[in-house]
């Protein structure tokens, strides 16, 4: 029995160059074996820099704030831990050359932009169809929530081929999730459609009043589902597209109302409406008003970018985005010179404005991949201060 109080200590061998330790050979096979650094004070009885005592430096690290723990109070000092760990934590610049990848790259398909795009559609024409029920066209707003309908209704399929397969679109509707965009996108989506519908429904039975107030209720949940999709982007660490989430949504709510405004317009032409119907007017109006505000916000959100910008400039999302610009830009000049062009002539500015929403989407999903591979821009983002 044994009648010691802890383990027998190690028995270490130093004989020609080798160390043996409890019969082990731990001599290193190459170089020397590491030991304690050798130091001195610079100046006898001097302090260790940045060294406050008790704890006391903690009072000034970026992990405390004050009124979260009494590190965070005290009497002043001369601040010197909280200014490197400031130098450390804040400031864009990477002080080191970046290796990546850091974050994975989406790998999202055509069907991701596409399904934003009938989504947009889906928000303008609600839109829509709320403005003429309040300024008293009902023809004019039951085609509204056709195209509504219609557009929604194309979404769901794309959203389920990009899911791969359909059950995981209803696995979606398994839980409710507040802080996940794609949840709730999901339900918006699902109570889009059904208020939608429901006004359709309506329509058909001849109960106006039951349209009128389910066509307000598609709109609020329009608002929702036509920005979204923005929030989604904007939620993760991409740089081109975290970088830009004060703006994003704005950008994609302003090109949905466009694209379903000029959607309607060509729906009611369609339909038999005369060039000179108040509607169309109006829905022109609104096509104009839409994008030439959604050219104003991404120009403001290209100017704070910094390098996140690149992946907007560059490549197939640069072309894309670029090609755009060019269409609402046209579509604005031919909607100020529709007054003297002739009835196809009228229609061409909301077809051009539809390619533009379809681009604008195309452009800033494609734009996910380069900005995710794009080490340094990635370190700098990280870099930001909260």
């Amino acid at each position: 029995m044994s009648h010691g109080h802890g383990p027998a200590p190690e028995q270490e061998i130093v004989e020609r160059g080798r160390r043996v330790i409890d019969g082990r050979d731990v001599t290193p096979a190459v170089g020397r074996r590491g030991e304690p650094g050798r130091w001195r004070r610079a100046l006898e009885g001097a302090g260790v820099r940045g060294f406050k005592p008790g704890f006391e430096d903690a009072r000034w690290s970026f992990l405390y704030r004050a009124g979260d723990t009494r590190y965070a109070s005290g009497a002043e000092v001369d601040g010197e831990v909280r200014d490197a760990a400031r130098r450390m934590r804040g400031g864009r610049e990477v002080p080191v050359p970046v290796t990546g990848p850091v974050i994975r790259p989406n790998v999202w398909t055509w069907e991701v932009p596409v399904y934003f795009w009938f989504g947009g559609i889906a928000t303008g024409a609600s839109f829509s169809a709320l403005a003429c029920v309040l300024a008293g066209d009902e023809r004019s707003a039951r085609v509204a929530r056709m195209v509504a309908v219609g557009a929604a209704g194309a979404g769901g399929p794309l959203l389920i081929m990009d899911l791969g397969r359909p059950e995981r679109f209803l696995h979606m509707f398994r839980i409710f999730k507040l802080r996940s965009p794609m949840s709730t996108g999901a339900w918006c989506l699902g109570a889009f459609s059904a208020c939608g519908g429901g006004a359709v429904a309506a329509d058909l039975l001849g109960r106006r009043g039951a349209a009128r107030g389910l066509t307000a209720a598609t709109a609020v949940f329009g608002t929702y589902l036509g920005s979204y999709t923005g929030v989604l982007l904007a939620s993760t660490a991409v740089p081109a597209w975290h970088q830009s989430r004060r703006f994003i949504a704005p950008i994609f709510i302003c090109t949905a109302s466009a694209s379903g405004a000029a959607a309607t317009r060509l729906a009611l032409t369609a339909t038999g409406s005369g060039r000179v119907d108040p509607t169309r007017a109006g829905l022109a109006a609104l096509e104009t008003a839409a994008m030439t505000a959604e050219l104003a916000l991404s120009a403001a959100n290209e100017r704070r970018l910094g390098s996140a910008r690149r992946a907007l400039e560059h490549g197939r999302p640069g072309r894309l985005l670029r090609a755009a610009r060019a269409l609402t830009v046209g579509g604005l000049v031919l909607r100020l010179a529709g007054r003297r062009a002739g009835p196809l002539g009228d229609q061409v500015p909301s077809a051009v404005f539809l390619g533009a929403a379809l681009a604008y989407r195309l452009g800033w999903v494609a734009a996910g991949r380069p900005s995710a591979l794009d080490h340094e821009a990635v370190a700098e983002f990280a870099r930001e201060p909260r």
